[in-house]
């Protein structure tokens, strides 16, 4: 029963990626922004819904531009906080251009791309956050620059960061977590080491009560701010958050974040 479900939790979710894509395609030309967003967030629900998952979150999100700093735990960040602010703009690896389905609607969703093994790269993705941040977008970056094991933060690279920093943005940190009935942390969610985007859709698909949590954490000023000393604070505090909810949740801590 529990690989028959799966296999429909898949199908579905396959079915849905290609009506997004058609989205993406035929009627975004035709939408405004507004419209777009709300593409984006309905399908973004939508997709963590029939893979099984269910999202919570807590807190709100300033208005106005603001830069996103996450934990980066699966592929299904984006779509979890998408779901939930439409208007953000990530930055991801450029090797997700090259994902079926999945790049027509990252891209769809009005992201930038940077190649992480030429360093050189990064300036000129922060000149494109900069202007995105005047414009007064959203952007979103993973700080960790790759995927962790869902147990410790892995250091908070600073470059990027550089753009809230010369623009004067409020950075807004966000925490994420995929627990079950029986981890605090779930291995369903797990996508890091040689994990593929294959195996990954698969062991999500298997989950048993795998719920996403969220929490939005308070805007941070940017103002004069060394980028390094800002990138350490915006991890204590994402640290600090996740180790808080998992001593909360089983009254004593069941997974160790690292400060």
């Amino acid at each position: 029963m529990r690989r028959t479900r799966a296999l429909w939790r898949l199908a579905r979710t396959v079915l849905h990626g290609v009506h997004g894509v058609l989205v993406v395609l035929l009627l975004f030309p035709r939408l405004n922004t507004a419209g777009r967003r709300a593409r984006v967030a309905w399908w973004s629900a939508k997709t963590l819904r029939l893979l099984g998952l269910r999202l919570q979150v807590q807190g709100a999100f300033r208005p106005g531009a603001k830069l996103l700093v996450a934990n980066h735990v699966s592929w299904v960040d984006i779509m979890a906080i998408h779901a939930v602010c439409p208007e953000a703009r990530f930055v991801s690896k450029a090797d997700v251009q090259h994902w079926p389905l999945v790049n027509r609607l990252v891209t769809g969703g009005g992201t930038l791309y940077i190649e992480r093994e030429r360093p050189r790269d990064a300036v000129r993705v922060v000149h494109q956050m900069a202007e995105a941040l005047r414009a007064g977008d959203t952007v979103a970056v993973f700080p960790e620059s790759t995927t962790g094991d869902g147990h410790t933060l892995l250091p908070f690279h600073a470059n990027l960061l550089q753009a809230a920093i010369a623009t004067g943005t409020p950075i807004q940190p966000l925490a994420l977590r995929f627990s079950d009935a029986r981890h605090a942390v779930s291995p369903a969610a797990r996508f890091d080491g040689d994990i593929t985007l294959k195996q990954s859709f698969w062991r999500l698909a298997c989950g048993e009560g795998v719920v996403v949590r969220l929490w939005v954490l308070g805007a941070q000023s940017t103002s004069h701010a060394d980028r390094r000393a800002l990138a350490e604070r915006l991890r204590g505090l994402v640290a600090a958050k996740l180790a808080e909810s998992a001593e909360a949740a089983h009254g004593v801590q069941t997974a160790e974040w690292a400060v």
